[in-house]
């Protein structure tokens, strides 16, 4: 479905239903958002704002993740929690109306909320919370400490504007590659949401929350290369490994490329040799994968 919003006339055509909406009498709905042009001084704007059926499933679905935590107080149920209100703070952060909306979602919940968590959790403003709660949103909002995870709070999103599309921004130009990669870079919270869903049932509460903390810290690079990494190719080491007194908090985590990693860990040659040609790596590159294996108890490379 396609939407045309006519400035001076205030019309939404709406393909599917083959019918003109005048945005000015009543609001029209597009991907869960809602549209409609307001009065703003001598001019009208547009006002976004949550479609209700929407605003029905992720009430439905906060709801049975709430529960789940209830039958089982685990980190991983309440990243789990984290990661949904992570997806739709991300999605719908551009709609005007964006705060009232989820102000009252959480309003709704409040109650559901505090009375299957009380007997699980700690609630209160967050005392000391990690790096990636700080980055992210503030501690004027009470939450539930479960497991040593906080919630984050579904009250607390604000709306940023939405700018248009620029003919600069094309990956076949030097500029327009800077701006993608300042575009990609100034917010890495969907790729949170990723590592935040993935499970490690062996890791401990310490360790799932000091990875995301790494992650966010480092803007989603690796610390040996430098390079931007998606998700699903990070890995997170241990710069003390376990087997040698080492621990999982947050100064002994490096967030590293998979291949990396395997590359720190190898003592095959040829795979040690496949590694370095593919990923180029400089001297000083070469000098950082080798302390990391001296600490590893590992000849250099």
């Amino acid at each position: 479905m396609r939407l045309f919003l006519k400035d001076r006339l205030g019309l939404d055509i709406s393909p599917e239903k083959s019918q003109i909406v005048n945005l000015r009498k009543r609001e029209s709905e597009f991907l869960g958002f809602t549209i409609r042009a307001d009065i703003k001084g001598k001019k009208r704007v547009a006002r976004t704002g949550i479609k209700a059926s929407k605003k029905r499933k992720m009430k439905e679905e906060a709801k049975k993740l709430i529960q789940r935590i209830r039958t089982s107080p685990s980190a991983m149920n309440a990243l789990l929690f984290n990661s949904f209100v992570l997806g739709i703070h991300q999605y719908f952060k551009r709609a005007t109306k964006v705060n009232l909306e989820f102000s009252r979602l959480a309003y709704d919940l409040g109650a559901f909320i505090y009375n299957h968590l009380r007997p699980v959790g700690k609630y209160g403003h967050p005392a000391n919370p990690p790096p990636t709660y700080k980055k992210m949103y503030v501690n004027r909002f009470k939450t539930f400490q479960i497991a040593g995870v906080y919630l984050f709070p579904l009250a607390d999103v604000k709306t940023v504007n939405a700018f248009g599309f620029t003919p600069k921004m094309t990956p076949f130009t030097e500029e327009g590659r800077n701006i993608i990669h300042k575009k990609l870079r100034s917010d890495i919270q969907s790729e949170i949401g990723l590592l935040m869903k993935s499970t490690l049932p062996n890791r401990s509460i310490e360790y799932m929350d000091n990875r995301i903390s790494r992650y966010s810290m480092k803007m989603g690079k690796c610390e040996i290369t430098g390079v931007e990494l998606p998700a699903t190719d990070v890995h997170c080491h241990h710069y003390v490994p376990i087997s040698l007194g080492g621990n999982d908090r947050f100064d002994n985590l490096r967030i590293l490329h998979r291949g990396i990693h395997k590359l720190i860990h190898s003592t095959n040659k040829k795979t040690i040799d496949g590694l370095i040609q593919g990923f180029q790596l400089t001297g000083d590159m070469i000098n950082k994968v080798n302390r990391f294996r001296r600490k590893c108890e590992l000849e250099t490379i």
